[in-house]
């Protein structure tokens, strides 16, 4: 059964500097800076929340149902949804405006300097959860404001249950908010440094927090991932990867194996030890849908890591 991805899909630019944004951007002039950087450098991204979560969620065998707004440069994206038998049928296309787009600029000492366009993202709001049928469960992703809290509430009114996954849209809510997406989610997944600003938020630890929904899952880098429910605390070990290239979009890969496992009843534990595996073979390539393996070989990995098999 279709899971339903609310979210961004989104353009990332990447650009290389060959030097270090220190020796050009000097601080006693930084109020009237003006500064250019060579970049000869440069690729380009499928990115986007909704887009890489949906991503992973196909190599895995899902059946992932993107909701987002994109803009009037969607044609690249658009042909990679039909090549991987994503559905666009809850993507709509706001005329005049541009696909979300971050342009990020790195130096060689690993500093960013990133601008980000929100386009059609903006408009996200204009999509409904009610649209979609046959839904099993479903993910609230960083979007818009306004898209995130209006679809949280039509989740939870169409009695489908979901994943808050807050990200980089926190800071964008009071802490009333996160509270009430929190009680209107069934599961939550952040990483650890955003577990301590909901806790700062809210006023809460993750340990009371977690009480409000069936499973509160926390990611930790190297450390693995923790899982609190059913009053227990759930540490899950990382997955050795062989080589750490680029983080991006691990977190999104992890948030696939949640979608995987929930929807199929596993445990907690086997679903964030997929969850874990997942973000394992991400990080081992550049960009956050570079890596392509099979389903074979994402088992292969997990049974490696915990001596079990995963489909059975």
């Amino acid at each position: 059964m279709p899971a339903l991805i609310c979210g961004s899909v989104a353009y990332d630019t990447i650009m290389v500097f060959h030097g270090r944004f220190g020796t050009h951007i000097l601080p006693d002039q930084i109020h009237i800076l003006n500064v250019s950087f060579l970049v000869p450098d440069m690729r380009r991204e499928f990115g986007g929340t909704a887009g890489n979560i949906a991503y992973n969620l196909r190599l895995l065998g899902g059946e992932p149902m993107v909701m987002a707004t994109v803009g009037d440069d969607f044609g690249p994206y658009r042909e990679r949804f039909d090549q991987l038998g994503i559905s666009r049928k809850h993507i709509r296309e706001i005329p005049g405006t541009f696909v979300p787009q971050a342009f990020i600029t790195t130096d060689l000492d690993a500093n960013q300097i990133t601008a980000f366009h929100p386009g059609a993202m903006s408009s996200s709001y204009v999509n409904k959860v009610s649209d979609a049928s046959d839904i099993t469960i479903g993910i609230l992703a960083p979007d818009s404001r306004d898209g995130m809290l209006q679809h949280a509430e039509q989740f939870h009114d169409a009695k489908i249950p979901f994943i808050f996954d807050p990200g980089q849209a926190m800071p964008i809510f009071n802490g009333d908010e996160l509270r009430h997406f929190i009680e209107l989610a069934d599961y939550v997944a952040v990483n650890d440094y955003e577990a301590r600003i909901l806790e700062d938020q809210i006023g809460e630890p993750v340990e009371k927090l977690a009480e409000r929904v069936r499973a509160f899952f926390v990611t930790k880098g190297a450390e693995g991932s923790v899982v609190y429910a059913d009053g227990q605390r759930i540490a899950v070990p990382s997955v050795r990867e062989d080589r750490r290239v680029d983080p991006t979009g691990c977190g999104d890969a992890y948030r696939s194996g949640l979608l995987y496992g929930i929807e199929r009843g596993w445990s907690w534990e086997k679903t964030a030890r997929l969850a874990n595996t997942m973000g394992s073979i991400k990080i081992e390539v550049r960009g956050p849908q570079g890596h392509s393996p099979t389903r074979d070989e994402i088992a292969q990995r997990y049974e490696s890591a915990f001596d079990e098999s995963l489909w059975d």
